[in-house]
């Protein structure tokens, strides 16, 4: 592919070909790593070196980060800094996320705000 090819994956395709451990890479570029994630029964992750954001594209659960347990389901955005424990909890059969890794190991800088806005949606 060219530098400026359109790098169009659907999450079907990508489903379609994942590996024993149920993470398939779709795109990587610099520090960007482009996958689908979609364990069985349970999600056995350990922190990652790397800042990661999940997409969820199908199914419903809880997330656990650290110590808190959120629900999450389809179309929910969730952001994990580098080394944060974290885990999907009672996610259906359906369930499937992009997941996003990117930037140094050891993370990015802190997390802010854009100017004007609370870094919490119930803010």
């Amino acid at each position: 592919m060219q530098r400026h090819d359109c790098h169009r994956f659907s999450p079907a395709e990508c489903a379609a070909h994942l590996p024993a451990d149920r993470y398939f890479i779709a795109l990587t570029r610099g520090t960007l790593e482009v996958g689908v994630y979609a364990p069985e029964g349970t999600d056995p992750q350990q922190p990652h070196d790397r800042d990661e954001c999940y997409v969820i594209l199908e199914g419903k659960g809880r997330f656990q980060m650290g110590d808190e347990t959120v629900p999450f389901q389809a179309g929910d955005f969730l952001f994990v800094p580098a080394g944060v424990p974290h885990r999907f909890l009672d996610f259906d059969k359906s369930f499937k996320t992009w997941v996003m890794f990117y930037g140094p190991e050891g993370g990015e800088d802190p997390i802010e705000a854009p100017s004007g806005r609370s870094s919490s949606p119930a803010s």
